[in-house]
This record gives C-alpha cells, sequence and structure tokens, in this order.
C-alpha cells in the first residue's frame, strides 16, 4: 500500500500541507526500499529520518495549536506520542530482524500509512476547521 496526498488532506495551512506531503513521500520511500529488498540499514536509516521529521512536524503542529488556543490541544499531543511510540517499535522491529520482513512492512502500512490517513482527515482537520472559524468570526 503506497501512500498519496490527496486533495481530501489538505488542511488550508501550507506549512502543515507542505510537510504532510513530504512525510507521505518519506513513507513510501521507506515502503519502497523494503521492497526492493535493500535491507536493514536502508530500511533504519529511512526510519530514523521518518522519526526526526515527525519531532519536527508534530512540534510545528503543536506550536500553532498552542498559538491559537486550540481546545483539544492534549488530545492531539496524545496522538502524536502515540506515533512516536510506533515509529520506536518499528525501530526495535527492525533490530530484532535481519532486515524488512513482511510483517515489518504489514505494520508500516497499517500503523503509519493508515494512521496518517486517520490522523490528518480528523485530528488535523479539526484544528484546520478550528482556525478558519476564529479567522471569519466563528462561521465555518
Amino acid at each position: 500500500m503506497r501512500a498519496e496526498f490527496t486533495d481530501d488532506l489538505i488542511t488550508g495551512n501550507e506549512l502543515i500541507d507542505s510537510q504532510h506531503e513530504e512525510l507521505i513521500g518519506r513513507i513510501n520511500k521507506l515502503l519502497d526500499s523494503c521492497e526492493a529488498g535493500e535491507g536493514k540499514i536502508s530500511a533504519i536509516k529511512m526510519l530514523d529520518y521518518l522519526a526526526k521529521y515527525t519531532d519536527t512536524h508534530f512540534g510545528d503542529e503543536e506550536a500553532l495549536q498552542k498559538e491559537v488556543c486550540y481546545p483539544d490541544y492534549d488530545k492531539h499531543h496524545a496522538k502524536h506520542e502515540e506515533f512516536k511510540q510506533t515509529i520506536q517499535e518499528l525501530n526495535e522491529m527492525l533490530q530484532e530482524e535481519e532486515g524488512p520482513s513482511d510483517a515489518f512492512v504489514q505494520k508500516v502500512e497499517e500503523h503509519v500509512v493508515k494512521w496518517f490517513y486517520r490522523h490528518i482527515s480528523s485530528f488535523d482537520r479539526s484544528v484546520a476547521e478550528y482556525i478558519n472559524m476564529r479567522e471569519n468570526g466563528g462561521r465555518l
């Protein structure tokens, strides 16, 4: 399963949308490296980059939420922490195996690709709608 940055994932915030597009591209590169049999080191490097970039991205998202006093910040932050834990678990899985297995790829698809789609289309969309309402006097 490959991720695709589609119009329904656009939040309207240029920084956040460009970061989402970058993240989806990096997830696909991780999956491509696994599919091409590039091995454990390549997958670990891709996963490390993904972990670092998500830290940056989540930091930017959370700063924006604080700036606009987003009421569900704590819930959103908890989802980010959940994702970081998933990346850590994937890293541990890679460390224990000789290379990216089918189970690893399946976990990436389920807990990274699908997670991002759900997260962007629900949590991040809620933030965008909240900001839009604030900027338009309470109207969507």
